[in-house]
């Protein structure tokens, strides 16, 4: 008679088992009220997001890219449709499970920096650790510095550094939590061409090297094009191209 099975001989199987799909929007709406006016920002927008995968979202100001970011990361509730990670609607997630889930699982890099001005690079990220419940946070913020390159910077605040330096701090803020999804909004919009395209390559590399699902929101089709899956945002809509 054979043996039973453990958790490790099943772990494999498992492992296969694991939906390609990290995350689905499906018919997102978001309608902003002030006073009698109505703004529909999303209109039914729809999307997925494979595991391990790179997608680019582009579209232009005012399309809805913010909002749609806002809404992936559980920072904002859409009107109506629904957002689920993993097998779970966060949308019915109370706040304070979102953030939860946002700070075990969702790296966030923004175009205007996601950094304390009085803190130090090494301070940044190490309250970035600290704050998703890692431990050793001196040793792996330096590690995570110095991958991005930051070796010699770890003792500067955001005001010393250069724009591009600036962002690799806030990808190694947002890397803190070791994330399974990196959402990156138009992180390229105030850096001129040579800078913006270093820290895209670091984003991509960095993403591909750790398995990362990676949404990038850009303007710039040529960024957008080294996107595995490329996607637009048009009145609301998403279109693949």
């Amino acid at each position: 008679m054979s043996e039973p099975l453990t958790e490790t001989d099943l772990e494999p199987q498992a492992a296969l088992e694991a939906p390609a799909t990290l995350v689905r929007a499906r018919d997102l709406f978001k309608i902003y009220r002030e006073g009698t006016v109505e703004t529909v920002a999303l209109r039914g927008a729809n999307l997925e997001l494979k595991r391990g995968q790179v997608t680019s979202l582009v579209g232009p100001s005012g399309s809805g890219k913010s909002t749609l970011i806002s809404i992936l990361a559980g920072l904002a509730l859409p009107s109506a449709g629904q957002v689920i990670f993993d097998g779970e609607d966060i949308t019915r997630l109370a706040e304070a499970q979102r953030a939860r889930l946002r700070a075990r699982r969702i790296g966030i890099v923004l175009q205007s920096g996601n950094l304390i001005p009085f803190l130090t690079a090494l301070e940044n990220v190490k309250l970035a650790i600290r704050l998703a419940g890692g431990r050793r946070a001196g040793r792996r913020a330096r590690e995570l510095l110095g991958e991005l390159g930051l070796a010699k910077r770890l003792h500067h605040p955001p005001r010393r550094l250069s724009g591009g330096e600036v962002q690799r701090v806030s990808i190694a803020a947002a890397l803190a939590n070791q994330p399974d999804l990196l959402l990156a909004d138009e992180v390229t919009g105030e850096l001129d061409s040579e800078t913006a395209d270093h820290v895209i390559r670091v984003i991509l590399e960095t993403g591909r090297q750790r398995g990362l699902t990676v949404l990038l929101v850009t303007h710039n089709a040529d960024i957008a094009a080294r996107a595995e899956q490329r996607l637009h945002l048009v009145d609301g809509v998403v279109v693949e191209r």
